[in-house]
C-alpha cells in the first residue's frame, strides 16, 4: 500500500519547484493524515522540519534541495514509494537547553545538532563549565563553547575542531571555539547522560548569548543542558546511506 506522504520545502527555487512537481506526481497528503514527511531543502530546513514534526510520531525522509546535505537523500522524483518503503530508520535524541538571563528571565529550547555559547561582544567570553554537579573547567576563556550529539558532530563542532561522534555512541562532545586560556584544551567527550552547566563570568563586560539549533538567547548567565530522552526523532535515509555510514564517510574524506 501506498503511503500518504506529506511534503514540505524550503523557499529556495530548487526546493519550490521539487515541491511542485512531486506534489502533482504523488500529492501532498496534509501533516495530519501523512504516513511520512519529505522535507525537500538543506540541513537547516531538515532540522527546522524536525523541529515541526516534534511530538507527531511521523518520520521525515529528507531529499537535498539546499547546498548542504548531510542530513538528506539523493534527489530523485523516481519510485519514491519504493524508497521510502526500503528506507532505514535512525532515532536520535536532541539536547534540551534551559538558559537564564541577566534579567532573571528562563528560556527553554531543544537542540538536534547542538546548543553554543558564543561572546556577543568584542571581549572573550569567560566561562566556567559543571558537569553533574561538579566544576571541571573553573575558568574558560574562548570566543564560545559547544556541547553536540553524535547527528551533530559532523557540523558546528567539526568546524570548530572537534570530534565526529558515532551515531550509536551515547557520547556527547564539549568543544571549544577559539580556545585563549587553558590554550592547548580542546574540549572533552561525556557520557550521553550527563547534565552541564555553562556559568558566565563577568557577564555585564563579557556578554554571552546562548544558541540552540538557531534559536537564540542573549545575556545569559547560566546555561544547564542535557539530553532530551524523553523526546526523539525518526529519521529515513535510502538503504547503505544511514547516518552511520555518513558518520564515517566523513572521516576518511
Amino acid at each position: 500500500m501506498t503511503a500518504n506522504i506529506h511534503f514540505t520545502a524550503s523557499q529556495a527555487e530548487m526546493a519550490q519547484t521539487a515541491l511542485a512537481r512531486l506534489s502533482d506526481r504523488y500529492g501532498n497528503a496534509s501533516p495530519q493524515t501523512a504516513d511520512v514527511v519529505v522535507a525537500l531543502g538543506g540541513d537547516g530546513f531538515m532540522l527546522q522540519t524536525l523541529h515541526a514534526m516534534q511530538g507527531t510520531g511521523k518520520p521525515v525522509y529528507g531529499m537535498n534541495r539546499g547546498t548542504v546535505g548531510f542530513l538528506m537523500n539523493g534527489y530523485s522524483e523516481e519510485a519514491l514509494p519504493e524508497r521510502l518503503a526500503a528506507a532505514e530508520e535512525a532515532i536520535i535524541n536532541p539536547l534540551r537547553m534551559t538558559a537564564t538571563c541577566r534579567d532573571g528571565g528562563r528560556h527553554e529550547a531543544l537542540a538536534i545538532n547542538e546548543v553554543s555559547l558564543l561572546r556577543e561582544g568584542p571581549q572573550a567570553a569567560k566561562l566556567r563549565i559543571h558537569v553533574d554537579g561538579r566544576v571541571r573547567m573553573p575558568e574558560l576563556v574562548c570566543d564560545g563553547v559547544l556541547l553536540a550529539t553524535p547527528a551533530g558532530s559532523t557540523a558546528y563542532n567539526y568546524s570548530a575542531h572537534g570530534p565526529i561522534l558515532p551515531i550509536d555512541s551515547e557520547v556527547l562532545a564539549l568543544t571549544a571555539i577559539a580556545p585563549f586560556r587553558p590554550r592547548r584544551w580542546r574540549g572533552a567527550l561525556l557520557p550521553k547522560n550527563a547534565h552541564v552547566a555553562f556559568e558566565v563570568l563577568n557577564p555585564e563586560r563579557r556578554p554571552v548569548m546562548a544558541d540552540a539549533d538557531s534559536r537564540s538567547v542573549r545575556h545569559v548567565t547560566w546555561v544547564e543542558v542535557h539530553s532530551a530522552s524523553d523526546v526523539s526523532h525518526q529519521l529515513l535515509f535510502d538503504p547503505g546511506h544511514g547516518l552511520q555510514e555518513r558518520l564515517l564517510r566523513e572521516q576518511f574524506v
